[in-house]
C-alpha cells in the first residue's frame, strides 16, 4: 500500500496554465508545497508556486531536481511528452501514468481506444492522407469536423466542414498531419464527468458539470448540472 503524501510534502505539477494554477493554489492551501514545471516564464501556475523550474518538459537537470523533491508528480494537460512521465515515474509516483496520457494526446489512440473497450463514439475515420478523404466522406458523411491526431486544444488544429472538397481543403492546411474526420452530431448537451480513485481503488464521484462552449472553447461550466437525476447518477 502506498504511504500516505502529508502537508509539508511537496507536490509535482508538468504545465502551468489555469488547471495548474487553481491545483497550486489548492494544494498550497492544505498546507503542501508546489513544484511547477512549465517553459513560459509568465505561466499562470508558476506566478503562484513555491518553485517555478521554467525549462523544457524534457530538460535533465529540471527533471532531476523534480525528481528528488517530490512526493508525487501529475500533469495539468495531455501534451507532457510521455517519456518524462516515465522518466519521473522511477523516482515517484506519477499520476496519470504514462500510458493513459500517450493515448488521450492522440486523437487517433484515444478514439481508437474507446472503440476497442466497447465505449461509442461519432462515428470517425483515420486521416492519413488526402486519399482517406474519399472514403470517409461516405464511411463518416459530412457535416463533420476535421482534428488534427496531437496538439489539437481548445478550437486549434480542427475544422468544420460541410463537404468533401472544404475537407481536402482544410487537410491542406494542416501540412497532411495524421487526422481524425469526426462526423459532427447534435447534442443536447456536454456533461463532464469527474472521478477520484486512490491506491486502495476506492472512487470518489465528483457533481456532474454541465459545459458552455464559444468558438469551440469552454467557457462556462454549471454545476450540478441542469439534468435529470436519473442521468447525473
Amino acid at each position: 500500500m502506498s504511504k500516505m503524501i502529508l502537508p509539508g510534502a511537496t507536490l509535482g505539477m508538468l504545465g502551468g496554465g489555469q488547471l495548474g494554477r487553481m491545483f497550486t493554489i489548492a494544494a498550497r492551501t492544505m498546507g503542501y508545497r508546489v513544484m511547477v514545471l512549465d517553459p513560459d516564464p509568465l505561466s499562470p501556475a508558476g506566478q503562484v508556486t513555491d518553485t517555478h523550474l521554467c525549462a523544457d518538459y524534457q530538460d535533465t537537470q529540471a527533471l532531476a531536481q523534480m525528481a528528488a523533491e517530490c512526493a508525487a508528480v501529475t500533469t495539468e494537460f495531455e501534451n507532457v511528452p510521455a517519456q518524462t512521465l516515465r522518466s519521473l515515474a522511477k523516482h515517484c509516483p506519477v499520476k496519470p501514468s504514462a500510458e493513459a496520457v500517450e493515448i488521450a494526446q492522440n486523437r487517433v489512440a484515444e478514439k481508437s481506444w474507446l472503440h476497442e473497450h466497447g465505449f461509442v463514439t461519432a462515428p470517425f475515420a483515420v486521416i492519413s492522407s488526402a486519399d482517406d478523404l474519399v472514403a470517409a466522406s461516405t464511411n463518416v458523411g459530412f457535416p463533420a469536423v476535421l482534428k488534427v491526431s496531437r496538439f489539437g486544444y481548445d478550437g486549434k488544429g480542427q475544422a468544420r466542414v460541410a463537404d468533401l472538397t472544404q475537407a481536402q481543403a482544410a487537410f491542406a492546411s494542416m501540412g497532411g498531419e495524421v487526422c481524425v474526420l469526426e462526423k459532427m452530431l447534435t447534442l443536447e448537451c456536454e456533461l463532464s464527468v469527474v472521478l477520484g480513485r486512490n491506491e486502495a481503488g476506492d472512487v470518489a464521484l465528483y457533481p456532474v458539470s454541465e459545459n458552455i462552449h464559444e468558438a469551440g472553447i469552454l467557457d462556462i461550466s454549471i454545476v450540478p448540472a441542469r439534468v435529470a437525476e436519473t442521468l447525473a447518477v
